[in-house]
Order: structure tokens, then C-alpha cells, then sequence
């Protein structure tokens, strides 16, 4: 054989030995095929490298030569497998052949472990192929194999069923670490749990045994068939320690009790061992089911921080056995190593993967891209880690390449160094350590910095001494709090509160550390004194659940924007302290005071459901709370910054809201939908459209806004829904919005979704929950008051069926344009208002202006509005076309119904009210204010009011007594309109 030029001198001569021995094995009728293959092009070098670095391939031809010429023959060295090819090979093999099963197995293994060593030291299959590829040889091993002692053990037991189902039971094996991630090295254990769904015991055999019984037989069978070393070698060295209790406990559990170890005993290192489980056997269904009740152990709903002290101790363990044992040249466990970058993916899955779904992976390298994505590491970051990753792991390869050794340790043996630099495509093995070192300190350098102790985590001498029973005022004034003696007595009666000396040992260490942090935070902030006032009441929230507190210590930057946001707002305080989990969005400060658009908001929503199946409702509801309460503070903390105007702020708050309810129809039409099918109607969309009203309407939305919202559906009448349990059409509507409405306005852990206003409906209460689109068409045409067409103003679809939302459009804009008589028109609005002014007795010589209520106030505008579009939309439909004052004022300013100077001023005035409003809601103060200070801005109202219904208010309204002056329809009460004043106060 020529070696080419390619190989170093140190590995010619092992080369050609092992090629000598292998031709010597095959004999004369073998050997002219596999020299025969040498005037292939680039055969000969490829062949070379091989030899050269792998000793277990020579020897496995050494012993089977014609596995070479097969391989060759197939193109199998060429070429990567498709998914499933290995599965189907093995199984015909195992079909057609009388040798033992383990046997087969072995020699199996054999011929594919030599493609994927040809393969990956050619560098003819990238890392991760390689690593698929060994996967993907165990996987087919694994669930054949089970099939074969499954078959024997039921001849014998007969089949294992569930209890309380009576469904047949089958073994779930789990892979856990490398080969659940798809992610096998050459020469790995496999690292396996067994389960099954449910106890129960065998039937249809002359001995029936429990399932726990039977599955043992099955799992000790299945090992018995895959570790043990016999002359054909192994398949694949199984390691059961995962298990729950270890190797003190039994072999296989049932779904229930894995369930209970993990929520009862369950470990930080068991967390990290699971998020890369695969079940790899069993039926889909089961396989989910499993998942998913493991999936509250490993991804904690909230961000958790405590990974980062466990994943500390783990790495001074780990650091304190390289030590022991000497592995400071291991690849995977020293310095540097593989483990330390599985470790920094890990501890962002189990901090951040409860909220980032994206980060529920198991492939290390997709995890880390994910990270980059989340802004949890920079992007420089990442690629280096995963350029090293990629070196480490083809060096871990290389190496156990060389004997089959189950070794991560660099060699020491001259020829083994030249051989691992040759196949990492190095000169020598200095040149291959040098490269090696650059890696390794890389991730280090990263790994050192995710997980350093923090240093502001030690508090200063002088703040620590404040939390204590005998808290000093003086020291309190001199960090720079205005009201230290009231402070110091709050600080003493939370210390001394039985919710705090009652905190277990871990917590109350964590608080100890947090608190002297807070105060220093706050006296650093704006407004010190409110800051820690604020805080105080989150302290005591989150004093039990002290991962919250962990957070705080490990997050400085999250640390200030907590003091700096308690002090700005009280109402931003008060969220924080009643829906904790909200202090995860402090993490990131670029989210925290950025917020979204619209299709942002819906990739996010879709991002956080997406791991929830449909039957879920109650994870969905917790879902949809938190994106909203998320959601809000960002903008509420935008606001404060002044990185947002008023007009944006409820732009952003809108969206929120009409994002929610898009999930919220199609996660209570998935749910009528599975259990009635679908409704007959025409076309692709629901039929269903939710069509919003006043705020929302108005894309005018406030922080405490309720929705006033009105449903149409148009589908086939007297139709019929496809599913096995038919419902009528309109039973299926009425329902699904009730579902609706369940969804949004049930209590939860963090409150209501919204609060929702379905009055303005038809015949208001008394109507139908939902109404036919020619039901609602009829009566806003021939019933509707003028009040109720002036609400329509401000009306709006904001989720459902686009077709049906351009008909509602499209009607409401007919009904606005419709002509009227301006002079009784003008009579009613002002009826209307004057209604309104007396329930909230509101006075023209009120000290306080009511900025809502109040003369020259905010309503005073809207019904400015109102008015104008409804008298004047006939001559110019224009006015129709928008549902918010503003651009109303500017259509107006363009139809020249109104002078331009007038609508300016207008649009100044009620941009100017607004925002003050929005302001005293953040700091949970009435929408009051001094008369004076809004002089100009009343009187520029009020002249406008003057200008229009000066005839009006010359000859009198009627009184305000029910009536409409005339013994015709009772006015609305102030509780049916959506100008109810309490709906004003609210925001």
C-alpha cells in the first residue's frame, strides 16, 4: 500500500502494519477486493488516515475485512444515512438471521461505528452528524432490542395492563444526556431511565406478575442484551445511576411515582440530567405524557436564579475531582472543557426556559444560537463557545477513535498525540495543543464569568448594620433618606414579623444578603425615601419564594431598577408586589423600556403558548396574564422614562390588549372545537368577529381600562357544527363567547386578564351574549338610541374573521353617515352630558377640576367629537373613517365643519388631559386637579362647546329624570352607557 505523503513519518509504519494484517486476515479470495479498492480516488489517503488514527478500525478489519468492501460497495462511506435507515436495516437483520439477537447487535454496531470512524476522522460527515449518527445507532439498538425481550417476556407473563385504563402498557425508555440530545460521542455509555404509564399486572399468560415486575424482567433483559462485554464486544455500556434514588432504587418506575420522586426529592443535578431526556421507545401519546409531567421539575414558570448558586456548587465538586483525579488533560471535565460549556447552556435553560420556550432543546449548539437570540449572551460570545465546542468534541472523538475507550484524556503516548493531531488536521501534536489551548481558555473565561461570585453581592459594613431589630435612624440619614426615623421603624417592624423570623435557613441567608443591597439601591435612587417605602411591601411578598430575592443579588442593573421604578410609580410598586414573576422582565433593560410592536407582541404571545397544548386552559390563562402584566409594565416603565409619548403609550397598551384577544378566541374556539367540531358557515374564517368599544375602540386604552366589547358571528342560520357531539350554530357561538369571557375575567394567581363591559350589546344586559350580524344590523338601524350611535363612533374589530370584520365596518360607516336632524341631534347630546355631569356632580365652580367629568374636560371633547361625526358624516364620510378623537379632530380640521385654530386646540387640550391623567394613574392619584391650572385648556373647550350647542342650551334641556322630556324612551342610566363615570375614574 502507498501512504501517501499525507501522514506524519511517527504513523506510516503502524499504518502499514495494520494494513498488512488486515489483507494478511482476508486470504487470497478477499484480499485482490480490498486492494482493489485502493484505485478509487482519494480511497488510499482516506484509508490511510484511518489506520493511522484509529487502532479499533484496523482491528475490526483485522478480524471482519469484508466489512470494508461493503461499505465501499454501498457508498455507505461516502454518504450520510437518511433518518430511520439504521432502524430498518437492523430490523431486517434481525428478521432474516438465526444468530443470537446480541449477536446481531454487536456486529450491527461493528459496521456502522467503522462508517462513522471513517467518516468523522475523513471529516467527509461534519461534528454533529457524527454525533446524530451515534445516536441514531443506539436508538435502533435500543427500541429493537426491547422489542425482541418484550416479545419473549409476554410469551411467558403475558402483556402488562393498566390498572385504571386497561390499556396495554409498554417500557418508555428514556435516553438522558448525549444520546438524548442527539449528541453520542464514538465510544459513550448510554445513560438511560425505564418507565411505564401505569400499574397494573399482566393478563393472558398461565403466571400473571405486577407491571413493576414485569418491566423489571424487561429492563434487566434489555441490559443484559446491550452492556455486557462477550467475544463479539458490546453494544452499548448502559448506566441506570439517573434513576430516581440511584442504584438503591428500582430499575423502572411507573409515570405517577417518577412524578412524585421529582416533585417531592427531586435534585438541582436531576433538573439539569432532564432537560436533555428523550424518551426513545413507546407510543407517541405516552411519550408526551411523560414529558409533560416532568416538565414543571426541570422549567420552573418563573425565572429562576437559583441555578446559578447550584450550578456553583456543582463546578467546585467537579473542580475538586479534576484535582483528585488528575484530569486537568481531560477535554470534557477540565478547565475549559465540554462539561463547562454544557453547563453555561443549562443554567440559561433552567433560569430563563419556564418563560423562553425557545431555550426547551436539548442540542447544545441550538440552545447556545438561542441564547444569542435572547440577548442572554452576546453573539461574539456564542461563537466562540460553539467553535470550541465543535473543536472539543472532535477531539474527544479523535480520541476515542483510537482504542474504542470510553476517555476524554489526552494521550501521552507519542504515537496516540501524533495520531489525535493528524485527524484534527494539525502538523504536530504542539501545533494541535496550542489551538487546543486558545479554545479552552476561551470558555473558561466565559464559564468564569457567568458563574463568579458577584461582587457587590458582600454588602458594605454600613448598610448591613441597618437590618436589624435595632435599626439606626442616623445611619439611615446619613445614606440619605429624609424620613429615616419612620423608615427605621419599618424596617424594624418587618424584621421582627413573624413572616420573617419564620423563614427557613436558606431564605432568610438570602434576605439578609438582599436587604442591606435594597437600601443602599434606594438611597442611590431619584426619590429615596418612596423607593424604599415602596419596596418594603415587595420584601415581604417574596420573602418565602427567595429566588426573587437571589435574582435581585445576582442582577445589580435589575437591583436599581427596582428602586428607581418603586420610586417613580406607586402603581408600578404595587404590580411588583402582588405578581412577583414580573421581576423577571427587570433582567433585561433593553426589553424592560422597549415596547413592542404589534407583530413583535404576537411572536412573543405565540412563543410563550406554544409548549401548552390545547386542553391546557389553565396553563394558557397563566400564560396570557403574565404576557399581559409583562406587557404593561414595559410600557408603563417607557413611559416614566419618557421614552414614549401619550399617543404611543396608548398605541402600545391597545395592541396588548387586542393581541390578548386574538389568543383568546382561538384558544376558546380550539377548545369548543375539539369537543362540538366546527360550525357550518361560508368560507375559511370563524364567522366570528369581536368588535371593541370606547378605550379600546378608540385605541385610546389606559392601564386599568376594562373592554367594552360587543360579539358578532355570521354563519349559516339554522346550521349545524361537524363533530361528533353536533351543537346548533348559534348554541357554538353563545358558548364560545362565554368562553371568552371565562378566559379573560377569571381570578388567578396574577389576577384578571381584563375586565370585560358587555352592556353596549343589543338591548344591553337583557340582549343575547351574541348577536347575528343581521340581528345587530336591524337594531342599530331601527333601536338604537343616539347615545348608543355615538359610542359607535368609537368602535372598532380587533380580533376574529377579517371578511365579517369588513362587514361590521362597513355597517357601522353607513350607520355614522346616516343623515340626522342636527337640531334634535344637539338636544340629545346634551341631555346626554348634562346626565353625566349630575351623577358625578360634577359643579362649574368646583375648586378641583374633574379632568374627565369636569367643564371643558375630557368627555366634554368626546361628545365634541361625537357630535360632529354623526351631524356632519352624511356631507362628509371622512369623518367616519377613524375610531380615535385625534385623527377625528384632524379629519374635522380638513372637512372645515370646525376652523383649523379650533381643532388644534382641541387635540392640544385633550393630549395635554390625558397625559395628565395617565400620569396621576401611576401614582394611583383621582384624575384631579386644581381648576386653575387647566384655565386655557377649559376655556378653549368650552367655546367650542358653546359655539355648537349654544341654541341647544339657550332653550334648555330636558331634566335629567329618566325621561327623554317628551314621555318617549327612558334616557339611559349612567351604569348603561359607556360613558359611565366609574368606567372614567377607573383610568
Amino acid at each position: 500500500m502507498n501512504l501517501q505523503d499525507n501522514l506524519p513519518e511517527t504513523l506510516r509504519e503502524p499504518a502499514s502494519r495494520a494494513w498488512a494484517a488486515i489483507l494478511e486476515a482476508a486470504g487470497p479470495t478477499e484480499a485482490p477486493a480490498l486492494e482493489g479498492l485502493l484505485e478509487r480516488s482519494g480511497f488510499a489517503q482516506q484509508l490511510a488516515t484511518v489506520l493511522a488514527g484509529s487502532r479499533y478500525v484496523g482491528e475490526t478489519l483485522r478480524r471482519r475485512p469484508w466489512l470494508l468492501v461493503q461499505l465501499a460497495t454501498a457508498g455507505h462511506l461516502e454518504a450520510p444515512l437518511r433518518e430511520g435507515a439504521l432502524e430498518a436495516e437492523l430490523a431486517e437483520l434481525l428478521a432474516r438471521s438465526d444468530d443470537d439477537p446480541g449477536v446481531v447487535l454487536r456486529r450491527f454496531r461493528q459496521r456502522h461505528m467503522l462508517r462513522i470512524i471513517w467518516r468523522d476522522l475523513n471529516r467527509l460527515a461534519p461534528t454533529l452528524e457524527t454525533t446524530r449518527d451515534v445516536s441514531w445507532l443506539a436508538d435502533a439498538c435500543i427500541s429493537l432490542g426491547l422489542e425482541r425481550c418484550m416479545a419473549e417476556l409476554e410469551a411467558k407473563y403475558g402483556q402488562p395492563r393498566g390498572q385504571r385504563s386497561g390499556e396495554a402498557q409498554e417500557l418508555i425508555v428514556v435516553a438522558m444526556g448525549k444520546l438524548g440530545a442527539h449528541e453520542l460521542n464514538l465510544s459513550s455509555d448510554i445513560d438511560l431511565i425505564f418507565t411505564y404509564p401505569e400499574s397494573g399486572s399482566t393478563e393472558g399468560a398461565r403466571r400473571s406478575v405486577s407491571n413493576e415486575e414485569f418491566f423489571t424482567r424487561v429492563g434487566r433483559a434489555l441490559i443484559a442484551l446491550l452492556d455486557p462485554v462477550t467475544a463479539e464486544g458490546f453494544v452499548f455500556r448502559v448506566d441506570m445511576r439517573l434513576r430516581p434514588y440511584g442504584e438503591s432504587g428500582a430499575l423502572v418506575q411507573s409515570f405517577a411515582a417518577l412524578e412524585a420522586y421529582y416533585q417531592e426529592q427531586g435534585r438541582d443535578w436531576e433538573r439539569y440530567a432532564l432537560i436533555k431526556a428523550r424518551p426513545v421507545t413507546g407510543s407517541l401519546r405516552h411519550r408526551r405524557e411523560l414529558l409533560q409531567c416532568l416538565q414543571p421539575f426541570v422549567y420552573r414558570r418563573y425565572v429562576d436564579y437559583s441555578a446559578i448558586e447550584s450550578l456553583r456548587s456543582m463546578k467546585q465538586l467537579i473542580v475538586a475531582e479534576v484535582r483528585r483525579r488528575g484530569l486537568q488533560g481531560n477535554v470534557k471535565l477540565g478547565s475549559g472543557g465540554i462539561r463547562e460549556i454544557e453547563f453555561i447552556a443549562q443554567c440559561f435553560q433552567l433560569i430563563r426556559g419556564g418563560r423562553d420556550v425557545s431555550l426547551q432543546r436539548r442540542e447544545l449548539c441550538a440552545v447556545l444560537a438561542e441564547c444569542a437570540s435572547l440577548g442572554c449572551l452576546p453573539e461574539s460570545v456564542v461563537q466562540e463557545l460553539q467553535v470550541a465546542y465543535l473543536f472539543l468534541r472532535d477531539g474527544e472523538h479523535a480520541i476515542q477513535a483510537w482504542e474504542d475507550r470510553q476517555t476524554q484524556e489526552l494521550p501521552t503516548d507519542p504515537i496516540a498525540q501524533a495520531a489525535l493531531a493528524h485527524c484534527m488536521g494539525f502538523g504536530d501534536y504542539d501545533a494541535f495543543s496550542e489551538a487546543l489551548a486558545g479554545h479552552r481558555d476561551a470558555v473558561a473565561r466565559h464559564f468564569a464569568a457567568l458563574i463568579a461570585e458577584d461582587e457587590n453581592s458582600t454588602p458594605a459594613p454600613e448598610s448591613a448594620d441597618l437590618w436589624s431589630a435595632d435599626c439606626d435612624p442616623q445611619q439611615l440619614a446619613d445614606l440619605g433618606f429624609s424620613d429615616a426615623a419612620g423608615h427605621a421603624r419599618r424596617l424594624c417592624a418587618l424584621f421582627d414579623s413573624r413572616r420573617i423570623q419564620c423563614l427557613q435557613a436558606e431564605g432568610r441567608e438570602r434576605l439578609d444578603r438582599f436587604m442591606p443591597l435594597l437600601l443602599e439601591a434606594c438611597a442611590e435612587s431619584e426619590h429615596p425615601d418612596l423607593a424604599l417605602e415602596r419596596s418594603l411591601p415587595l420584601v415581604s411578598a417574596v420573602a418565602r419564594r427567595s429566588a426573587y430575592l437571589l435574582l435581585l443579588i445576582e442582577n445589580p442593573p435589575a437591583l436599581a431598577d427596582l428602586a428607581a421604578l418603586c420610586g417613580a410609580s406607586p402603581w408600578i410598586a404595587e404590580q411588583l408586589a402582588t405578581r412577583p414573576a414580573l421581576l423577571d422582565e427587570l433582567l433585561d433593560r433593553a426589553s424592560l423600556y422597549t415596547a413592542p410592536e404589534r407583530e413583535a407582541l404576537q411572536s412573543e404571545l405565540r412563543q410563550q403558548t406554544a409548549r401548552l397544548t390545547v386542553d391546557d386552559l389553565e396553563g394558557h390563562m397563566d400564560a396570557l396574564r403574565y404576557f399581559k402584566a409583562s406587557q404593561v409594565l414595559r410600557v408603563a416603565a417607557s413611559e416614566l422614562s419618557g421614552r414614549l409619548p401619550l399617543m404611543k403609550v396608548s398605541d402600545k397598551l391597545s395592541f396588548i390588549a387586542e393581541v390578548c384577544l386574538e389568543q383568546v378566541l382561538a384558544l376558546a374556539w380550539a377548545q369548543l372545537a375539539l369537543r362540538y367540531g366546527e360550525p357550518a358557515r361560508e368560507g375559511t374564517g370563524s364567522g366570528f368577529v369581536v368588535l371593541a368599544y370606547g378605550k379600546l375602540g378608540g385605541i385610546e386604552l389606559s392601564y386599568a381600562s376594562d373592554l367594552d366589547l360587543v360579539f358578532i358571528f355570521d354563519a349559516k342560520k339554522g346550521g349545524y357544527t361537524d363533530g361528533d357531539r353536533s351543537i346548533d350554530n348559534a348554541t357554538f357561538y353563545m358558548r364560545l363567547g362565554q368562553k371568552m369571557i371565562h378566559i379573560l375575567e377569571t381570578r388567578m394567581g396574577l389576577g384578571q386578564l381584563y375586565e370585560i363591559d358587555m352592556r353596549l350589546r343589543p338591548s344591553g344586559d337583557s340582549g343575547m351574549l351574541v348577536s347575528t350580524l343581521s340581528a345587530f344590523e336591524q337594531y342599530q338601524r331601527n333601536e338604537a338610541w343616539t347615545w348608543e350611535h355615538q359610542a359607535f363612533v368609537r368602535a372598532r374589530p380587533v380580533a376574529g374573521d377579517e371578511v365579517l370584520a369588513q362587514k361590521v365596518e362597513a355597517l357601522r360607516r353607513n350607520i355614522l353617515c346616516q343623515a340626522r336632524d342636527v337640531g334634535t341631534l344637539g338636544e340629545e347630546v346634551v341631555t346626554m352630558r348634562e346626565k353625566m355631569r349630575s351623577h358625578a356632580k360634577v359643579r362649574r365652580e368646583d375648586a378641583e377640576m374633574d379632568l374627565k367629568q369636569g367643564f371643558g374636560g375630557i368627555v366634554d371633547i368626546e361628545f365634541v367629537v361625537q357630535y360632529a361625526v354623526l351631524a356632519w358624516a352624511s356631507q362628509e364620510p371622512s369623518l367616519a373613517d377613524w375610531s380615535d378623537n385625534v385623527r377625528i379632530l384632524e379629519a374635522l380640521a380638513d372637512s372645515g365643519y370646525l376652523p383649523k385654530e379650533q381643532c388644534r386646540a382641541l387635540i392640544q387640550a385633550y393630549l395635554e388631559l390625558r397625559s395628565v391623567t395617565h400620569q396621576l394613574a401611576l401614582q394611583q392619584q383621582p384624575p384631579k386637579l386644581p381648576a386653575k391650572q387647566f384655565a386655557t385648556e377649559r376655556s378653549t373647550v368650552q367655546l367650542v362647546w358653546e359655539s355648537l350647542f349654544a341654541e341647544v342650551t339657550a332653550a334648555g334641556t330636558p331634566e335629567a329624570d329618566g325621561t327623554d322630556g317628551a314621555g318617549g324612551k327612558a334616557v339611559p342610566t349612567e351604569a348603561e352607557t359607556t360613558f359611565r363615570s366609574d368606567h372614567h375614574n377607573k383610568e
